[in-house]
């Protein structure tokens, strides 16, 4: 196993082909999550074949469907919503188009799955609030549309949803169907921004925000798991290959090509906006962020036409727009040219994710 630490980048090898997931848990009319620190296992029927042990697919209690995932969602304004977030809540972002979207962790950390329908695009926002990923997945799979369930089963803690069509059950954090039909099949993703309501209201003052009125009865803005963010020894389930360089629960963003991941922590873009250009598999990556703004996003720097685009860092005054390259373009937050002979291009997308260090 090969490591190398530099300057707040965390190289690392992943095992069992990519990355660990599993599940989370639910509720009632006030649920409490799953608690049983050896479940029983319990795959879907038919399931004869696994890409990941069957033995570590756990049961995390509530069964299927017994997180609830959101199928008719509704949208209220940023003012509205400013009524009943916190500044520091994160929300998890997604543009299409024109349309912007945010969907806050304090109804996803309920949910976990929400199934939308975003100008042209039909998204599965996904999220596990036991590993602290969020991840947009395209539901037409293999030209058919779908929608995605949480299957309750666990996979190193993170979530495993199914998709409706098939009912085939998927890795969230492989980014793939692990057992089924469909399984091997790779999920089409969509760029997401993670970051504090305070930042995401200042910088898309006009999107759309997910309503609590999801037609369920929780306790939105009441976490469910205690202090699991926070006690960085408290885990729900067994997890494998624990890494102590970093505290276990510190969220920080992960590129991964292959089997190999690049991490960058929060703590290196802490004297304002920072932009870290690497590579990773020969894939060439730029990273900008800001830790006071809760930001950090990551693209490819090199242009489908061949272009190699050096960057550098824009005053965060000027969020959305947070860097700028040698041909004189603005890039914001999502990867998009704003200003410059390339207005309106977007840069390449990476498998990239902000999430618990100990789930990388």
């Amino acid at each position: 196993m090969k490591r190398k630490h530099l300057s707040g980048i965390i190289w690392t090898w992943l095992l069992c082909a990519g990355m660990l997931f599993g599940g989370c848990s639910k509720t009632e009319l006030e649920p409490p999550p799953g608690q049983n620190p050896n479940p029983p296992k319990n795959p879907p029927a038919n399931a004869d074949e696994w890409l990941i042990p069957e033995e570590e697919v756990l049961d995390g209690g509530p069964g299927k469907d017994g997180i609830p995932s959101i199928d008719q969602p509704r949208f209220v304004s940023v003012q509205e919503a400013d009524q009943w977030l916190q500044p520091t809540d994160l929300v998890v972002g997604v543009r299409v188009g024109q349309v912007i979207r945010a969907y806050p962790h304090i109804i996803l950390d309920w949910h976990e799955i929400v199934n939308d329908q975003v100008d042209s695009l039909a998204i599965a926002v996904t999220y596990c609030p036991l590993t602290g990923t969020a991840i947009g997945w395209k539901r037409r799979v293999k030209g058919e549309l779908t929608t995605f369930g949480v299957s309750g089963l666990l996979y190193q803690t993170n979530l495993m949803p199914y998709d409706r069509k098939t009912n085939s059950t998927w890795s969230q954090m492989r980014m793939q169907a692990v057992n089924g039909e469909l399984i091997e099949t790779e999920a089409e993703t969509w760029q997401v921004v993670e970051t504090s309501w305070d930042s995401w209201k200042s910088m898309y003052p006009d999107s759309e925000v997910l309503s609590t009125q999801t037609g369920f009865s929780r306790s939105y803005g009441f976490y469910p798991y205690g202090d699991y963010k926070t006690n960085h020894s408290y885990f729900l389930f067994p997890i494998n290959n624990r890494d102590d360089r970093v505290p276990a629960k510190e969220r920080v963003l992960g590129i991964r090509a292959g089997q190999q991941v690049l991490a960058f922590r929060f703590d290196s873009f802490a004297n304002g906006t920072r932009v870290i250009q690497n590579s990773i598999s020969r894939l060439s990556a730029v990273v900008a962020g800001n830790r006071s703004h809760n930001i950090l996003v990551a693209y490819g720097s090199r242009l489908p036409d061949g272009t190699e685009l050096s960057f550098e860092a824009v005053d965060a005054a000027r969020l959305p727009v947070i860097m700028k390259d040698q041909e004189g373009n603005e890039w914001d937050v999502f990867g998009f040219a704003v200003s410059g002979p390339r207005a309106g291009q977007q840069l390449p997308q990476l498998t990239s994710l902000i999430g618990y260090w100990f789930t990388f």
